[in-house]
């Protein structure tokens, strides 16, 4: 008998995941890494995994399938998945710990305490308690201190990354794998909408970018639930997840289902497929744009007005993003308002003087370019 349909689907969407890192980084059956041959971009990470102590699953303790486990081998690269403690992300890492061994992968956890309710260094250290018994290795629970910059959830965002990407280095990890599912995928949709933000805001998360993967995207939330209660793995439900003052769980427990009643079942779906298409144009106009950067720019570095003025506004504004990225603007902190009113500068000039923008960067048209430069220089 094979195992819950849920814990199937999860074990496949991790076992595709692993796949690809497997091969990203010449993992042959076997465990064994596959001598690399000369390569204009070598692989970064790998430098750092044959110092990172202790193999996967050093114990004779089975994974919840009931199957024995098969540790791998010592130095294998180490692929990292970071654990809330809720069931999105102990299903993420329960199939992790399954699939990443017979791929020649060793895995191991961070969780991250935020610090933000009674008792929370506890509940994290329980967290980690049920990883190492899972067998992944290392496993680590790491306090953050979170501000206030940008709101309460952003700050614990900025704060939870900065500490997965501090694991990461020190670990010399592959990847770090999250359990965001398509529920959340929908959830980030909504919030963009409401924002008024552009293509690249409603693209929603992807499910890859730089060393962070998200396997579940296509799979529900309740999927993730149910395999826990398959495999018994016991689950902590954070109450800030429904907790009014929060936006997103407003979104979740709030906007989602008036939708769902009112529209009929399958939003969550069909907002999963926007973000999807959403991204492949934000691709597609992304690169438009890099390519008209590259013909436009100076080697000074200012940008040709007339030329600019010849774009779609769609692309153009892309140049004037990566431009003002370019010269120090935060990314988090430029928005479509600085944007809109850098582009009167191409479609609307009429002697305006410097436009100051998020970073202490200037935005200044002069003798027929756009200039992008920090205040003072």
């Amino acid at each position: 008998m094979g195992p819950h349909p849920a814990v199937a689907a999860i074990r496949l969407a991790v076992r595709r995941t692993l796949a690809e890192l497997a091969a990203e980084a010449g993992v042959v059956p076997g465990g064994q890494v596959r001598p690399r041959t000369p390569a204009p971009v070598p692989v970064p990470v790998l430098a750092g995994t044959a110092a990172v102590p202790g193999t996967l699953i050093a114990n004779a303790r089975r994974h919840p399938s009931g199957l024995p486990r098969t540790p791998a081998a010592p130095g294998s690269p180490l692929v990292l998945v970071a654990v809330s403690g809720g069931a999105d992300s102990m299903a993420l890492a329960t199939a992790t710990a399954f699939e990443a061994p017979k791929l020649g992968l060793r895995v191991g956890a961070v969780t991250v305490d935020h610090g933000l309710q009674d008792g929370s260094a506890e509940r994290a250290e329980q967290v980690a308690v049920r990883l190492r018994e899972l067998g992944l290795d290392p496993v680590e629970a790491v306090a953050v201190r979170v501000g206030r910059e940008g709101g309460p959830e952003n700050a614990a965002r900025d704060a939870r990354y900065a500490a997965l990407d501090l694991a990461a280095e020190r670990h010399g990890a592959l990847a770090v794998l999250l359990g965001h599912t398509r529920d959340d995928q929908a959830e980030t949709v909504l919030l963009g909408l409401a924002r008024g933000s552009g293509a690249r805001s409603l693209a929603g998360m992807p499910a890859q970018k730089g060393r962070y993967r998200r396997p579940l995207l296509e799979l529900d939330r309740s999927a993730t639930r149910q395999a826990c209660a398959a495999q018994s793995i016991p689950v902590w439900d954070d109450p800030h997840n429904a907790d009014p003052a929060y936006t997103r769980s407003r979104v979740r427990h709030e906007v989602l289902p008036v939708l769902e009643k009112h529209l009929g079942g399958g939003v969550v779906e069909a907002l999963a497929r926007t973000a999807r298409l959403f991204r492949d144009d934000a691709d597609a106009l992304d690169q438009w744009a890099a390519l008209a950067e590259r013909d436009l720019r100076s080697p000074e570095g200012a940008l040709d007005a007339g030329k600019l003025a010849e774009l779609p506004p769609a692309v153009r504004r892309r140049v004037l993003r990566r431009a003002a990225l370019r010269a120090g603007c935060p990314a988090g902190d430029l928005f479509a308002r600085h944007l809109e009113t850098v582009d009167l500068l191409v479609t609307g000039w009429r002697g305006q003087g410097p436009l100051h923008l998020p970073g202490g960067v200037e935005a200044v048209r002069r003798c027929g370019t756009l200039v992008f430069r920090r205040q003072g220089d």
